[in-house]
Order: C-alpha cells, then sequence, then structure tokens
C-alpha cells in the first residue's frame, strides 16, 4: 500500500501541471485581460458586477489620466487605448507581468505555486493566500456540513428503502426525492426566503453573513446557536439535490448486491436479516457510495455553493472565483483553480484508501497505476 500511495502521490504533480497548462493556454486566448479592465475603468466603459480596482491598479489610473495627453498607444494590441502613453501601458503590462513571454509566465507560476506562493490580487491590496483564507470559513461550513447531512440522512434512508422495496414507504419517498430533485437549489434557496427569512411571510432567519453583528459578544453556547442559526437556510437548500443523488444512488446499489447469490446462501445459513445486510451487503455495496464522495465534496466548495452564496450573501470561495473570473484577476482565478484541482486529487487517494478499509479484498498494490 505504501508503494501505492507513493505512486499516487508522484502522480498529483504532472496532472496539476497538466490542468494548469490547460487553462492557462485557454486564457491566452480569452477575451478581454486585467490591462484591459484598467483601460476601460480609464475610459469609462467598465461594465463589471463587480469593480473593485485597488492597490496597485489604483495607482495607475492616477498615471494613466496624467499621461492621456502624451503620445497615443497607436497600434496597441490592446482594445481602448488609443489615447493613452504607450509608456503607462507598458506599466500596466510589467505590473500583471504580461511584459514576458507566456511560456516564462508560466514556469515562473508553477515555481511560485510549488511554494505556495500565490502572489498578490491584481486589484484587491492583499495577497491571494490571505484572500483565500478570509473566505474558506464560508466554503468549509457549507460544504462539510452539507455533505455530512446528506449522507448522514441519505444512507440509512437508502438501505431502508432498498430492504423495503416497492412497499407504501419507498413509493412515497421516492416521489418526494424525484421531487426535490427536480426543484434547482438556487430556486429553493429563493423559496426559503420569501417564507422564513422575511420575505413575504415568516421572518426567522437571517439574510447575510455567518454570524451575527454582536458575535464577539456572545456566549459560547449563544455562538454556536448563532452560528446553525445563519446555515439553517443555504445548508438546507444545498443538500436538496445532494440529497436526492445520494439516496437513490444508496438504495440501487443495495437492490444490486442484495439480489446476488452469496446474500441467498448467507440466509440460508440461518443468519439474520441485520447480519446479512450489514456483515455481507453493506461493504460491497457501500464502494459505489464512496466512489461519488470526492466529486460531491469538492462541488461543494465551489460549483455547487456558488449560487446559495450570492443568493445568501455569503463571501465564500465559490463566489470569490466567480467575481475574480469576471474581473479578469488572473492571480485569484489561478490560485483557486491550483487549490481545488489539489483537494480533489488528494481526496481522490483518501477515498481510494477508504476502499480497503472498507474492504480489504481490494489491493491497489497489486494494481499498475
Amino acid at each position: 500500500m505504501g508503494a501505492y500511495i507513493l505512486r499516487r502521490l508522484l502522480l498529483i504533480v504532472p496532472t496539476i501541471v497538466g490542468i494548469m497548462a490547460i487553462n492557462f493556454v485557454i486564457i491566452q486566448f480569452a477575451p478581454g485581460g486585467p490591462v484591459e479592465r484598467v483601460i476601460a475603468q480609464l475610459q469609462g466603459t467598465d461594465v463589471s458586477a463587480t469593480a473593485r480596482i485597488s492597490g496597485g491598479g489604483s495607482d495607475f489610473a492616477g498615471s494613466g489620466a496624467e499621461s492621456s495627453g502624451g503620445d497615443a498607444a497607436v497600434g496597441s494590441k490592446y482594445r481602448g487605448a488609443q489615447g493613452l502613453d504607450p509608456e503607462f501601458i507598458k506599466d500596466l503590462e510589467r505590473q500583471f507581468g504580461f511584459d514576458k513571454p507566456p511560456l516564462e509566465r508560466f514556469a515562473t507560476m508553477l515555481w511560485d505555486y510549488a511554494r505556495f506562493d500565490f502572489g498578490e490580487s491584481y486589484f484587491r491590496d492583499i495577497a491571494v493566500i490571505d484572500l483565500i483564507l478570509e473566505k474558506m470559513p464560508v466554503s468549509i461550513s457549507l460544504g462539510l456540513w452539507m455533505t455530512l447531512i446528506s449522507y448522514s440522512i441519505s444512507i440509512p434512508l437508502g438501505i431502508r428503502k432498498a430492504v423495503q422495496d416497492g412497499s407504501r414507504f419507498d413509493v412515497w419517498t421516492s416521489a418526494v426525492i424525484v421531487v426535490g430533485y427536480a426543484i434547482p437549489g438556487f430556486l429553493f434557496a429563493v423559496l426559503l426566503i420569501v417564507l422564513f427569512a422575511g420575505g413575504s411571510f415568516l421572518d426567522w432567519f437571517p439574510l447575510r453573513g455567518l454570524t451575527s453583528e454582536n458575535w464577539d459578544q456572545l456566549s459560547w453556547p449563544a455562538r454556536i446557536v448563532d452560528y446553525f442559526w445563519h446555515l439553517a437556510l443555504p445548508l438546507t437548500a444545498m443538500v436538496l439535490s445532494a440529497f436526492a443523488t445520494v439516496t437513490l444512488l444508496t438504495k440501487n446499489s443495495f437492490l444490486d448486491e442484495i439480489r446476488k447469490q452469496y446474500v441467498q446462501t448467507a440466509r440460508a445459513k440461518g443468519l439474520s436479516e441485520r447480519e446479512v445486510l450489514y456483515g455481507h451487503v453493506f461493504r460491497n455495496a457501500m464502494l459505489i457510495v464512496i466512489a461519488g464522495f470526492p466529486g460531491a465534496f469538492i462541488s461543494s466548495f465551489f460549483a455547487g455553493s456558488l449560487l446559495i452564496e450570492t443568493i445568501f450573501s455569503l463571501d465564500g470561495l465559490g463566489l470569490l472565483g466567480f467575481e475574480a473570473v469576471i474581473n479578469r484577476d488572473y492571480a485569484v482565478v489561478f490560485a483557486t483553480l491550483f487549490i481545488f484541482s489539489l483537494m480533489g486529487l488528494l481526496v481522490n487517494l483518501i477515498s481510494d484508501l477508504t476502499y480497503t478499509w472498507i474492504d480489504p479484498r481490494i489491493d491497489f498494490e497489486s494494481r499498475e497505476v
């Protein structure tokens, strides 16, 4: 097992490099960029939803305005650069690192990321790693609790549905699950706000943030209550689709195993249904459920929580990544991509190790990687 773990860890390096290289090439051909965004702001044409230029960007704003009376940037490769001093454009390129060839920029980025040096945000006067750590509590809270709640409810429910397949309980729970799965999480979030957050009916839950403004003044028990009070609606909206998926996956997996010959043999030996279910069926049926865990866990940190974070004004990694793409803040874009990719690969390795814990018959050591 040690050799297998070592091989998987070593494979992370070329995988990360490949992911970063593909996205780096895509970015090179994507329209717009940080230089164009600064130029657009100077020309008053920036329509970004989150125009928040600060730090270095704001320093150049004044410089650009003063230089606009100089020689025009004739033949500039940047759209809207007419009337701006060419030296100002070159200063912008140096600030964002675009004065170097793409291959050199990519190599420098990989070397910095290997040392977990993500630099500073293009348009915020803060280090990228500090910005990510600032947003991390929200995403960890949403992702961790959503995964725990959905799996702790879905697995027992899926097992019971498999055991009572075709019963009234199975039918009506399936109907509820299908309806729940058909409702998009963001739409359900809006419905929860209307019903329980002061929309049109009750005003029981807050609409903004992870904690209240008087958090520091609360006792520890009150802080715990306040924390879950703020998470109640976002988690309910996020768990909906994940709950349906894991439940049906668990049920179908258990049904496949229950119908196999070894289960009939175990029953013929006089074992109770509980012994058959949890002593023989469980470890085989749970393998496919565990296989879906890494994707569910990682997606809950980013893609799955983006709309929920926006609707409930939760400033997490999902919203951070979305704003970084819109604002062409490539330093944040590539840093979040690197971190999520690394997390995904490590969680996949942990998932494989969990396979062997549930079913010791699985031997990854003897397989070729």
